[in-house]
């Protein structure tokens, strides 16, 4: 492996949209507490550690070299987790710190983390939560995973002599075209990389067109295609298949307001074509379950709450509105609709899930954040877009009537995943060849 590139400068050429940012959340961060209590009083940050997003931490900094990744919400943190284990294997003697935004995140990702890993909440980007992070932690490298970038936090990271990696990065093409707009936002943020991993080509030109140093840039495959399937309950499934029986069944998955009424459209004319066909309803966001509900009834579709309990027996769609269920529901399914593809601004949602699991992949045309992945499986006749409701209803019945063809789409979307380059390997090597001779905490 090459060496990473030169550090970037302590104090990497600024945009005065940045130094407007800092200014802005300086004048605003006595009222960090104060926001953060009104969010815990309606379950939106944890109860017991939500001061960890003021910066004071859980626990205590072990000695010795500290590896930081920051993956912000679930399917993120799902995918770095064998990046986690490379890390570890790669650097025996190393703590890793894992950090997330969501609630959601920590809960899941509480369970499934291996040894030697600690688990926090990334703290705000104000001036007092950033110090007193990087002054507890003091981090021997830092990798932020995706698309994650808080200018305060990255400043202050480069300004401590702390290599900072972007690992898996992904930059969608509404964001990219935003981002256009004020490339020297763009540029003065990506300036404070010393190392970018990009999953494809098509992706590292995209960062160089938004001001990365191309030198900085690296081609390594994607995180995704290693990340572990999603867990199932097997006794939970064995269960519900009984109680679904032979009904021709189907999953809308990670839905958003505005599409629940074209599934809802698609479920009434399958129901007419398809006598028995049920529906397993995954808003991307389960505390909208009442509000879908309601969507569902005005359908005038039967439906039955998994928050609260109730049998799917005689519901003609089952809302499955929790959370750490969705490999469950992708087991249970033989063909599944990937939300956030219907509706602008979203930009689809992580293929490789169903893929993994079995499931028949649709969508919608507005899967931006993941175009070349959807572009390779509708290629390779792995998954099929549709356009709205009717379609939708069309496809599904398509796919249930020809078993034959269903597996085919499911083996191909298989085969277009196990020819990608898996990214772990190579983006722990970068990670690991960012780290000092002598580690901060030594």
């Amino acid at each position: 492996m090459t060496d990473p590139a030169p550090l970037p400068p302590s104090s990497p050429p600024d945009a005065p949209l940045l130094a407007i940012w800092r200014g802005v959340t300086f004048a605003l961060a006595p009222l960090a507490p104060l926001l953060l209590r009104w969010r815990r009083g309606r379950g939106k940050e944890d109860a017991i550690r939500w001061r960890e997003k003021l910066g004071v931490a859980s626990v205590a900094r072990p000695s010795g070299e500290v590896i930081w990744l920051h993956a912000v919400s679930v399917g993120e943190g799902l995918s770095v987790l064998p990046l986690v284990r490379a890390l570890r294997a790669g650097r025996s003697g190393a703590m890793v710190l894992l950090t997330c935004g969501t609630v959601t995140a920590a809960r899941l990702l509480a369970d499934r983390l291996p040894e030697g890993v600690v688990l926090q909440f990334l703290p705000l980007d104000l001036p007092g939560p950033v110090a007193r992070f990087l002054d507890h932690w003091r981090p021997d490298v830092a990798v932020l995973v995706e698309s994650e970038f808080w200018p305060r936090l990255m400043r202050a990271v480069v300004r401590r002599g702390v290599p900072l990696v972007l690992a898996n990065a992904r930059i969608s093409e509404r964001s990219a075209a935003r981002w256009a707009r004020a490339r020297g936002v763009s540029r003065a943020l990506l300036e404070h990389f010393t190392v970018i991993g990009a999953p494809d080509a098509a992706m590292a030109a995209r960062l160089v067109s938004l001001g990365a140093d191309a030198g900085r840039v690296r081609v390594l495959g994607t995180l995704k295609r290693a990340a572990e399937p999603l867990a199932v309950d097997e006794g939970e499934r064995a269960r519900l298949a009984t109680v679904f029986g032979a009904a021709p069944l189907w999953l809308a998955a990670s839905t958003h307001p505005g599409e629940e009424e074209a599934v809802a459209a698609a479920q009434a004319a399958l129901q007419a074509a398809v006598p028995g066909a049920r529906l397993i309803l995954a808003p991307r966001h389960p505390v909208r379950g009442e509000a879908v509900a309601g969507l569902v009834q005005a359908a005038g579709l039967r439906v039955a709450r998994r928050s609260l309990g109730e049998s799917p027996e005689g519901a003609e769609v089952y809302l499955a509105d929790t959370l750490g269920e969705m490999g469950l529901w992708f087991a249970l399914a033989p063909v599944s609709f990937l939300g956030g593809s219907l509706v602008a601004d979203v930009g689809g949602h992580n293929a490789y899930e169903p893929a993994v699991m079995g499931s028949a992949i649709l969508h919608g045309p507005g899967v931006g954040n993941f175009a070349d992945l959807y572009a390779r499986l509708g290629a390779a006749g792995g998954a099929e877009q549709v356009a709205d409701g009717a379609a939708l209803a069309a496809a599904v019945t398509g796919l249930w009537s020809d078993a034959g063809r269903r597996e085919a789409m499911i083996r191909a979307a298989r085969g277009v995943l196990e020819a990608e380059a898996d990214g772990v390997a190579a983006t722990a090597g970068m990670i690991l060849g960012c780290l000092p001779t002598t580690g901060r905490g030594q």
